[in-house]
């Protein structure tokens, strides 16, 4: 059924979404675990403020950049508390070392809506398999175990960066909440996407054809890009 036909349509048969718990979620590349500060504050400094790391990671967000690794281990502590947002240390499993936070957001289980987002990869992690293969963890668990009908992406209508990532992975773009917000001082209009359990099996397929071995070439090169396999 697509969204147009559910259009006020009473589903006689929808059971409320679970909520996300605190447990890891485990890929052939990359394990998303829950935040454990002294686990991952060090790889995750390292990440976001060591040395090539991406200039403008925390031009968007609506925290960092954090000058010192007590600063972050202080943010990390604050996180690894919360439920809603609840967040998840990106571990690449060939390292063991943290490159980058996810996050589940607005958890609206009787509604089956949930985001992703508050989601920074330092520079090494970004644009690489272990990244895609982070996301789509994040929507398998969101749609195949939690159950929901619907699955968010929002971010600053000026971050072109990630517009793009939400489009490569398969999300549908919604609009742009005007004036939604005020991030360090400044105005920020909200894009929307969304991915619906209807859409969700042809995503699925897409990135677990993308992430397969043989889409790969000896130097590491995909041989059909994401959006093509949809």
């Amino acid at each position: 059924m697509t969204a147009e036909t559910q259009q006020g349509v009473h589903l006689a048969d929808w059971k409320p979404a679970r909520a996300p718990e605190h447990r890891m979620l485990q890929g052939d590349r990359v394990a998303l675990e829950p935040l454990e500060p002294d686990r991952h504050a060090d790889d995750l400094f390292a990440a976001a403020q060591g040395p090539g790391a991406d200039p403008g990671l925390w031009r968007y967000l609506s925290y960092g950049p954090f000058a010192e690794a007590g600063e972050l281990r202080a943010w990390l502590v604050e996180r690894a508390a919360c439920t809603d947002p609840l967040f998840l240390a990106v571990v690449d499993r060939a390292t063991g070392r943290a490159g980058g936070v996810v996050s589940y957001l607005r958890i609206e289980p009787a509604h089956g809506c949930i985001e992703i987002g508050h989601i920074w990869f330092g520079a090494e992690l970004q644009r690489t398999p272990q990244a895609t293969e982070a996301i789509h963890l994040l929507a398998r668990h969101a749609f195949d175990d939690l159950g929901n009908r619907r699955l968010e992406w929002k971010c600053n209508a000026a971050n072109a960066r990630s517009r793009r990532a939400a489009e490569r992975l398969g999300f549908t773009f919604e609009g742009v909440f005007r004036q939604h917000l005020i991030i360090k001082g400044r105005n920020r209009d909200t894009a929307w996407f969304s991915l619906l359990d209807c859409e969700w099996p042809t995503a699925r397929a897409a990135f677990e054809a993308w992430l397969a071995p043989e889409n790969f070439d000896a130097d590491g090169r995909q041989r059909r890009p994401l959006a093509a396999l949809r």
